[in-house]
């Protein structure tokens, strides 16, 4: 009899288990196409090998390549920064590998250095050969990597990490470490967080300031909640910093106009941790403080970001 019971115990927690994964599977699909249909791709392909990478392109002048930052794609820039800059720019928007709508690294490959070969082999192919570079948070990050190894006119990092950093990763960034916890997670994640969860998310990224009416709307929190996007993601941040250790020293050779913007209230990525110090080392690095100012200083105080864009051109010989 005990056997029995407990066959079927086994047997009723095995199908527990199967329905569990099935509604699991079936809600992370329903979701990533429901972000397909309501956010579709707003610009166009480039092919780079067997990957295509979405990039948005608007206006004249000046080559100008935008990178965005951890989680986000290409909208982050075309709700409000995008337009402000194409009448002067030739604007050009990624979406880094693995978000937004660019595939992601082959075998999963996350370093700063393959990011950039595929997003500057896309730029090459649209004629951008000597950009203006800016990049926000993680996408400053690239930025930054992009102009130790390749031609740049001038480089802008908004809020970005560009020194080593004490402590350690959020508990979700050191639980994904390992393919077969981060393979898992993933899937949950993209199933079942709720969006009132990552809206909370953003406001915390955007704060103190508050987060842009339609913003959440057009971004597209589903996009963020991919499984292919929550597993690229955690792969750049978890690898992040090493990278970072490892070209420090290589940061004195940068000598093209460097800008750099930062609110002296963020706690994402403190300005005492990173601007601040480094344009300390740089001559060529200009900072501008953003009293009382988050993280999304872009969003918040797009005058200043703007600005900062418009110092580098100049500098480059490009106003």
């Amino acid at each position: 009899m005990r056997l029995k019971r407990l066959a079927r115990s086994l047997a009723f927690a095995a199908a527990l288990i199967a329905t569990a994964s099935a509604a699991t599977v079936y809600r992370a699909k329903a979701r990533e196409a429901r972000s397909l249909r309501d956010h579709p791709p707003e610009g166009q392909f480039v092919q780079v090998g067997d990957a295509r990478v979405h990039v948005l392109v608007k206006g004249d002048g000046p080559d100008l390549i935008l990178i965005h930052g951890a989680s986000g794609s290409s909208r982050d820039f075309s709700f409000d920064l995008i337009d402000r800059l194409s009448p002067r720019y030739r604007v050009i928007a990624f979406d880094r590998p693995g978000l937004g709508h660019s595939d992601p690294l082959p075998d999963g490959e996350a370093s700063l250095a393959a990011q950039v070969t595929v997003l500057k082999a896309a730029a090459d192919q649209l004629g951008a050969t000597k950009p203006i570079l800016v990049g926000q948070s993680y996408g400053g990050t690239v930025a930054l990597s992009w102009a130790l190894d390749h031609p740049a006119a001038a480089l802008v990092t908004i809020s970005s990490p560009s020194l080593p950093w004490p402590g350690t990763l959020d508990p979700w960034y050191r639980l994904n470490e390992r393919p077969y916890a981060r393979a898992i997670l993933t899937e949950l994640a993209a199933a079942w967080v709720p969006e009132a969860y990552v809206n909370a998310a953003v406001t915390a990224v955007f704060a103190p300031q508050p987060v842009p009416e339609g913003y959440l709307a057009h971004l597209g929190n589903d996009l963020t909640l991919r499984q292919t996007a929550l597993s690229a993601n955690v792969q750049q941040i978890n690898t992040l910093r090493p990278q970072v250790v490892a070209f420090e020293h290589r940061l004195s050779t940068l000598t093209l106009p460097f800008e750099m913007v930062h609110g002296d209230a963020d706690t994402i990525v403190p300005l005492s941790i990173h601007s601040g110090p480094l344009s300390q080392r740089l001559p060529n690095a200009r900072l501008t403080v953003l009293p009382g100012v988050g993280h999304m200083p872009h969003h918040t105080n797009p005058e200043a970001v703007v600005a900062a864009i418009d110092r580098a051109a100049a500098r480059a010989g490009l106003r």
